[in-house]
């Protein structure tokens, strides 16, 4: 095309900033999770949760549920050992800045659920 004189130039293709990455939101996570701690593995997670120590600062209370039937509303959570039957897998950092929500583990299961901010 630069040998041609009659060829218009290509039109210029204006700038488009990339779109922002989608947010995780903490209140929609329920059924069967399965919390990675290798850091190799990280990509193929869901998202990256902080295991809060105090319940005030947590994003989600989460209930561990004993059968997978009943966790079937927001922090109430089925752990399983197998990834592949997870419904969420789930990496879990011990850096604060880096996770998308924190958590903290509850005894009672009416307390579970996400914290109104």
């Amino acid at each position: 095309m630069a040998l041609n004189p009659f060829a218009a130039p290509a039109p210029r293709v204006p700038f488009v900033a990339a779109a922002p990455a989608r947010a995780i939101e903490p209140c929609r996570i329920y059924g069967s999770v399965y919390l990675e701690r290798d850091p190799r593995r990280r990509g193929y997670c869901f998202g990256v949760v902080y295991v809060e120590p105090e319940e005030g600062f947590a994003d989600l209370l989460v209930f561990p549920e004993d059968n997978k039937l009943f966790a079937d509303k927001p922090g109430l959570w089925y752990f399983t050992e197998a990834r592949d039957f997870a419904d969420y897998a789930l990496f879990v950092t011990d850096n604060r800045g880096l996770a998308d929500f924190s958590i903290h583990y509850t005894k009672v299961r009416s307390f579970a659920g996400c914290r109104k901010q």
